[in-house]
């Protein structure tokens, strides 16, 4: 009788679960099907700056493709930009395009400061736009949700692809296929199972004033050389760097992780370590503390 009762107070939460799945899914396919083909319009005399401090003759050039950044002044601006992600990015495709790609991002800030901070803390010296009038969303009225706010342009500046590919691996596969022309790259490399050494990291309580660094070790379970692809976060707060050669079977690639908070309170965060997987499933690790 237990059984069946706990089996019925299960099956409202199962089905509210996959309800939720498919609204989510349905409210996607929806966003992509408005935006896919939308020309996006751009305000008259932009200004853009280096560090918010010096201005810099920077005009929207003509290209093929052209990626476009708009960061609102909701929620945990750290989170959303996640910069040194962003530098990574444009390097690798700067490399494969010879910098015929340009990236124009335009920041709507609730606090002038904390861009400026973030901007320097980073080292980001890309041209960047301040939008504090919110033009370029009122020209074009952007979803809300921060994960639709990134868009791949073509040469007339039409929606090519929707999604932002630092927030997501798969969606940073979608951009750099359009834009070379070209599958994975990483798709050829025999694939391998791996799994981390510790799948949780407790940094305890600790000042807003430290920066909390560990290392994860991500050990080489199958029979093929394992290589990290890329490794993702899911707070600007927290970089992570990670060893670029190959592991035999057996052995090891380390993953640096470091935290610098910028808010008080409780974190519980998740890294993603995506690599040569056989069931394309990463290796998923959490960290939690409590800043004060």
């Amino acid at each position: 009788m237990k059984q069946i009762l706990f089996i019925l107070i299960l099956l409202p939460i199962f089905f509210s679960c996959k309800n939720e799945q498919k609204e989510k899914e349905k409210h996607i396919a929806q966003l992509v099907n408005e935006w896919q083909g939308k020309e996006i319009k751009f305000p008259d005399n932009l200004i853009f700056t280096c560090y918010l401090t010096d201005t810099t003759d920077f005009q929207i050039p003509q290209s093929e493709y052209k990626v476009l950044v708009y960061v609102d002044s909701i929620g945990c601006t750290s989170c959303k930009l996640q910069l040194h992600k962003w530098k990574e990015l444009i390097e690798y495709t700067d490399s494969v395009t010879q910098g015929k790609i340009p990236f124009l991002f335009f920041f709507h800030p609730k606090d002038y400061k904390e861009i400026r901070y973030l901007l320097k803390r980073d080292g980001f010296d890309r041209p960047t736009c301040i939008d504090m009038d919110d033009r370029l969303n009122k020209l074009n009225k952007f979803p809300a949700d921060m994960t639709f706010q990134t868009f791949l342009l073509d040469k007339d500046n039409k929606v090519a692809i929707l999604g932002n590919p630092v927030h997501n691996i798969a969606v940073k596969e979608l951009y750099l296929k359009q834009i070379t022309g070209k599958d994975n790259p990483n798709k050829n490399i025999p694939r391998t199972t791996a799994e981390s050494i510790e799948t949780e990291i407790n940094f305890g309580t600790f000042e807003i004033s430290e920066i909390k660094e560990t290392i994860i070790e991500v050990k080489n379970t199958g029979d093929n050389p394992l290589v990290i692809v890329d490794v993702s976060t899911t707070c600007g707060c927290t970089a992570a760097t990670y060893d670029k050669q190959p592991a035999k079977p057996g052995e090891s690639l380390r993953v640096g992780i470091k935290m610098t908070p910028k808010d008080t309170g409780f974190f519980d965060e998740v890294i993603t370590v995506k690599y040569n997987s056989m069931n394309n499933q990463p290796v998923k690790v959490k960290i939690k503390g409590n800043v004060r």
